[in-house]
Parts: structure tokens; sequence; C-alpha cells
């Protein structure tokens, strides 16, 4: 699989509640946005419509997240995304949030199938996504 892309993101005051903790629905936005970025890298270009010029609609299929540890205001995120499995319809990535000495906060994984735009079914991974999402870089 491709090597890993990191991701940096600084907690921003509106991603958090009232006690400045991250609110925790923002965590699937910071998911969702490390992929994004990490994509732009392994496409070689705007990543989630670069995704899309390979033919295919990539809505997700399973989304997961764990919470480790408190997230605070002006903490800034290191997000470690790696291309988890690509199966035979579906991609999935992993996602290791981290914050200052290393302290782990937060794992994801999302898995995106591929569907066709006309027929709205479920298509094979593109062999040109699927070489791009396996590469060295």
């Amino acid at each position: 699989m491709s090597n890993s892309i990191i991701i940096k993101r600084k907690v921003l005051f509106g991603d958090c509640d009232p006690e400045g903790i991250v609110y925790t629905p923002r965590f699937s936005y910071f998911a969702v946005e490390a992929i994004h970025d990490a994509l732009s890298v392994w496409l070689d270009g705007p990543g989630l419509r670069t995704l899309m010029g390979f033919d295919i609609l990539p809505p997700a299929r399973a989304f997961s997240l764990e919470f480790l540890h408190p997230v605070t205001w002006d903490d800034e995120l290191s997000m470690k995304v790696t291309v988890d499995n690509i199966g035979e319809h579906s991609f999935s990535f992993l996602i290791e949030g981290s914050i200052a000495a290393g302290i782990i906060v937060f794992t994801a994984n999302l898995t995106h199938v591929c569907i066709s735009p006309e027929t709205k079914k479920i298509v094979h991974v593109p062999d040109k996504l699927r070489v791009l999402l396996q590469g060295d870089f």
C-alpha cells in the first residue's frame, strides 16, 4: 500500500464546545478533510475532483471513529492518512490523529465504494486509481 501522508491542522476556537474541548462531530470533518488532502498528493491533483474524474462516485460505505484523548483549542493535530485496503469495489483509509509529544488522540477508518455515475450501481475500482493508491511515494 502507499506510504502515509501527514496532514496538519490547527484546532480552531469554532471547533470546540464551551469548555474548550473539540466538539465530537468535528473529528469526522478532520478525518475527511485529511483524506481529501492526502488524495491530492496521491492522485497529483485536487483530491476529490481528481477522484471523481475516474468516472466514479465514491460514497462512504462505512466510517468508524475512536476517541482516545481530549483535544483543545490551539492544539495542532497531525493526522497520518494511510490507504488501508483496496478491494474489488471499495477502498479504505486509516487516519491516526495525534497532538504534541506524539499523543494519539483519535483513530478513524473510512471506506468508500465505487458507484457508476450513470447507473448508480456498484462498479470495480478503476485500475488507474488502484495503481495510484498502491503507489510508493
